[in-house]
């Protein structure tokens, strides 16, 4: 009796294991084929008349695949229209830069209406100026215009526990900015000319793309953020609303034919389907929620807040 149950144990045991092998190959070909599918995904589908939407969320930055597949939705000939939905507090400010010319170009090939979703301040803002219309709710979190320049300074720290950092220079302004030592006023004067510069490259690019006296705006030079309501008053935005709003500018100004489909252009990514991916895909199958593999994939994105560098064009509301 006790070998046939060890032996119906084993059977149940082995086919446990059949059935996760099994389920993991399973998950790999769909993985290939999603994959090879995005990649050689046939030129019919594609080139179906459609409206383009575009997202751009999170932390920006200098994004090479996005632009690049910016400039392949310029050169296809399906999408009629585009929507840029723009949900984000800013980055850095050259990728807001990036975004801009990217949107720019293909504002020559397509019409663009931007779509502000909860919040789309600093770089957003700046991408959003790239549109030829701006739609925004009439809680939109948006301007912010303005660049900042941070470093942490632990020289005092250091100096309590005994740490000196010995370094040569080849000049007195070099590295500077440090975060070894206290800053002094030719460094200050430097810096704050750096980021004088590049705010007002910010406020001409408002002036010149909305066409209004920026000084004449109460607290726009110095930063301040709109509500969409607000910023339709000041001439920021151009409409309130959501996307049926954004599509109809398409179909009344642009005469993008009616009732057409909104399809989402995506950027093609390698890590789309590098072993992260996968690997927050099978926690997600292994524990039957959706929600895990999500948590995991938000969690690596996040750390690109982490990572911010140079000049920066954020938004984030004050703790006190």
């Amino acid at each position: 009796m006790t070998s046939e149950t060890e032996t119906v144990l084993d059977r149940r045991s082995l086919r446990r294991r059949i059935g996760l092998w099994r389920g993991l190959a399973i998950a790999a070909g769909a993985a290939a084929v999603a994959a090879l599918a995005s990649i050689w995904m046939p030129a019919s589908l594609v080139e179906t008349r459609h409206i383009a939407r575009v997202t751009v969320e999170g932390m920006i930055t200098e994004d090479r695949d996005f632009i690049r597949m910016m400039k392949r939705l310029g050169d296809s000939t399906g999408p009629q229209g585009v929507i840029l939905f723009i949900n984000s507090p800013g980055g850095t400010t050259t990728g807001g830069e990036a975004l801009f010319e990217a949107v720019r170009n293909l504002s020559k090939k397509k019409p663009v209406v931007a779509q502000f979703g909860t919040v789309a301040a600093s770089a957003a803002y700046i991408t959003g100026l790239a549109a030829d219309h701006i739609v925004a709710r009439g809680n939109s979190i948006t301007g912010s215009v303005g660049v900042i320049f941070q470093w942490p300074e632990v020289s005092g720290l250091m100096e309590k526990v005994g740490v000196k950092v010995n370094e040569v220079k080849s000049g007195p302004l070099k590295a500077v900015p440090s975060m070894y030592e206290p800053l002094s006023p030719e460094g200050r004067r430097v810096t704050e000319q750096m980021v004088a510069e590049s705010q007002q490259w910010f406020v001409n690019l408002v002036r010149s793309r909305r066409h209004v006296a920026t000084a004449e705006i109460p607290g726009l030079e110095q930063g301040r953020v709109f509500s969409g309501r607000e910023a339709l008053t000041h001439k920021l935005v151009d409409a309130i609303g959501g996307e049926d709003e954004a599509i109809r500018y398409l179909e009344t100004t642009r005469q993008v034919p009616k009732d057409l489909k909104v399809v989402d252009w995506k950027p093609r990514r390698q890590s789309d389907y590098g072993w992260f991916r996968f690997a927050a895909a099978f926690a997600g199958w292994a524990t039957g929620s959706s929600e895990v593999e999500n948590q995991l994939l938000n969690s690596r994105s996040g750390l690109s807040s982490l990572m911010l560098d140079g000049l920066v064009s954020v938004w984030q509301p004050a703790e006190k």
